[in-house]
Parts: structure tokens; sequence; C-alpha cells
């Protein structure tokens, strides 16, 4: 659902649904080379290995994924055992898969957790090819200040998800299309697209009564739309100081396109400079200039409202599961299911720890339009400036490994990777 930084080329990246958001990605020479000369399509291979063989195992407080994994669980128990899941269709995930490897984890001690995942999945390294590395990022819930009604000092409306508005799943279409979206709304019995963010920003839904809350500024909503959720202190009219969640209800189905490289390209922020923070100071310091520079993404997301009944978790991820600081990761379902249980290794010091390597078990339970490939997470890092601090920062080069269910697991014995 960041600006971190390293040096190197600027590509565009966003991870704006689902609560995930990108603005920048710096590839080293080396790996913009590796993927030019190669030019190989992204392709998921699976290694198995053992736990023993998992860098910082032992050391890992797995209590904590655990109570990740059985908010997933509790979903997909409540799915028919033959519903297919999303992810690799030569594993052939169903949710029946989940239901025994979920049986009983409510009554599972954190005593216990270690041995649980040990005895209920099996390790598999993942690779992109004959890669085992890739783009790990970051995302927070950021904290915001609004009203129920428009105002001098409130003058930026989030919107609601419109009634015409109509997502499809390709996948139903096509098996080639699994994991892909789109939305738009239907005109004389054709499917059109919904207006753009510039349409949108120039009335295109006005009168309709979408406006949810008003936040101060084009500026704030836009950060809002780049993370996908929000938690917002109502502070003057009908609710003053009642604490809400915005949580994301749908987009508009035009891709996003992030507003760092072009910035860097008008040389409105320098490239060794580009980061959330500048970015955002430079959008308020240019008023006249940042409605068009946000317009360039024309992507457009929409909210609904929710209360805060869990106020240490985050917002529901895309499985509907309330998010877990530090244990929950967005993936890309094309390759993996959510509910999926991931051993996540950052070799280098990064924002999650700067003395050291991240070494931990977290839980697939998000996705976003940003998140591409077989080995790519995005880490959620929790709600408020902290939380966003380390996922401004966070663009790391990282490994993973999933957590197949046993039966999963023997099927993955007889694919050909």
């Amino acid at each position: 659902m960041s600006g971190r930084l390293r040096l190197g080329i600027l590509a565009a990246v966003l991870a704006g649904m689902a609560g995930l958001w990108g603005l920048v990605v710096l590839m080293t020479p080396q790996q913009t080379s590796e993927q030019t000369s190669e030019q190989r399509p992204e392709q998921l291979v699976l290694r198995e290995t053992h736990f023993a063989q998992l860098p910082g195992w032992e050391a890992d407080t797995h209590a904590e994924a655990l109570a990740a994994l059985v908010r997933s669980c509790k979903i997909m128990q409540r799915q028919p055992a033959a519903q297919p899941l999303l992810g690799d269709a030569r594993l052939g995930l169903t949710a029946g898969d989940f239901h025994t490897a979920c049986a009983g984890v409510e009554n599972v001690s954190a005593a216990q957790a270690r041995a649980y995942f040990e005895a209920a999945f099996v390790p598999f390294r993942i690779q992109n090819n004959d890669r085992d590395s890739g783009l790990i990022t970051g995302y927070f819930e950021p904290e915001l200040k609004g009203a129920r009604q428009q105002t001098q000092a409130y003058t930026a409306p989030v919107l609601a998800r419109p009634s015409d508005l109509v997502t499809v799943d390709l996948g139903d279409f096509r098996p080639s299309w699994q994991g892909e979206r789109t939305a738009g709304r239907v005109v004389d019995g054709r499917l059109q697209p919904y207006p753009t963010r510039a349409a949108i920003m120039e009335g295109a839904l006005a009168g309709r009564g979408l406006e949810q809350v008003w936040l101060p500024s084009s500026v704030d909503a836009f950060f809002l739309h780049i993370q996908g959720s929000g938690r917002v202190l109502l502070e003057i009219g009908p609710g003053a100081g009642t604490v809400i969640r915005l949580s994301y209800a749908g987009h508009n189905g035009h891709p996003y396109t992030a507003i760092g490289g072009p910035m860097v390209a008008r040389g409105y922020v320098p490239r060794d400079g580009v980061s959330m923070a500048s970015i955002r100071a430079w959008l308020q310091t240019h008023p006249e200039q940042a409605h068009e520079v946000m317009n360039l993404n024309a992507s457009y997301i929409f909210f609904s409202e929710q209360a805060v009944e869990h106020p240490d978790l985050g917002p529901p991820g895309a499985q509907a599961a309330l998010l877990t600081p530090g244990r929950s990761v967005a993936v890309d379902t094309r390759y993996h299911a959510l509910g999926l249980p991931m051993w996540l290794e950052l070799p280098q010091p990064s924002p999650v720890a700067p003395e050291g390597p991240v070494r931990q078990l977290v839980v697939a339970q998000d996705t976003g339009s940003a998140i591409r490939g077989p080995v790519r997470a995005d880490y959620f890092a929790g709600t408020g400036d902290a939380a966003g601090a380390i996922a401004g920062e966070m663009r790391e080069q990282g490994r993973l490994t999933v957590l197949l269910p046993r039966a999963v697991a023997e099927r993955a014995r007889r694919v050909d990777w």
C-alpha cells in the first residue's frame, strides 16, 4: 500500500490499493542491467528448504506472527473447502488446504507457536527465475485531522465508493489474467472507463453526496490515497473528538502513475533528495502547480468509514483481516495466496532494524497494484508518524521463504519449477 531511497536509477511504483503506497523506487545500475540483459518474464520458482536453514528462525517471537495468522485462519475457515484461492495455479491452493493447517490454531499457546509452524507447514525459498532476492518496501496508516463538513480550514473531500463503480476480476474471464483487476461503469450495456483523478477533482462526481470527511488540503487527501487507509481525528462539528478509520473501498480503475519521477525530471526535487517528505513539502509550497502534478496520477481511491475497535492493529487488508504492525505484508497474489506465512530476511541494517538484519515471520494479508513479482513484499509498519518514518525510508533488497501447508507442499514437490 514511501519515500524510501537508495542511490541508483529512478523508477516509479505505487502500492495504492488496499492500503499500500509508493512514490519512487530506486534501482542500482546492476539491477537495471540485469533486467535489461535478461529480458525474461517473471517466473515463480520454489525450492524446498528446512526451518533449520532459515537464518534467525529459532530467535524469532513466533507468537506475534501466530496472532496475525489466527485472524487469517478465521476468514479462511468460513470459506468452502473447495473454494480456490489466488496464487500460482500450479499449486492449486484452496481454502480446504488451510482448514487443516488452521485446525486448532486458536488454542496454540505462545510457547507452542514455533512448534505449530514447524508441524503444519513446510518452508520453500521463493525465487524469480534464478534470483532469490527482491524489493521489500514499507507502508503505514497515517493519522490525520478532519471534519464532517467543509470549512475554510477543511477543504479537501474524501469520497465514498460511487454506486455505479464496477470492479472486474479479469481472472474470471481468462486464466492468464488471474490476479488482474480493472474498474469502470456500465454505459449503454458496455463497461466504460471511470473518470480520471483530474476529472474527479474538477467535479465529475460532484452533487452525488459522496463526501464523507473533509481534510485540510488536497495534498493530505493525495497521500491518504497513496496509503489506502488512515485514521482521522474529527476536530470540529458532528463527532468532534472521535477517531474514525477510512479504509480502501475501491478505485477508479486507472493505472497509478508515481509522481516522483516526473518531479525529478522537471527539477522540482533533486534526484538524490527525493523522499516522501520532500515531495510533500514541494506540493504544499507550490499549490498552483501541485494539482497538475498530482493529476499525473490518474488513479483515484474511494473509502469506507470504519470504527477503530482495535487501536493496536491496522486497517483490514485485502484479505479482510486487520493488519498486524511488523507481521503483515502485502504480496503479489498472482504468485502467493493471502494467508500464507512467510519468512522475511533483510540481510543489511534497515529502517526496521538499524543495527542489524531483519529476520522474522510475517503473514501475507494484503496486496497492491505496485506489488509485482514473486520476490516482492510491502511491510506494514503500523500507524502514525513513527511507523511512517520507517515506511518512508524502507526500500531494501530481501529474501522471502513461503511456508506452505503440508498438503500443498506435496503438490509443490511435483511441480517442475
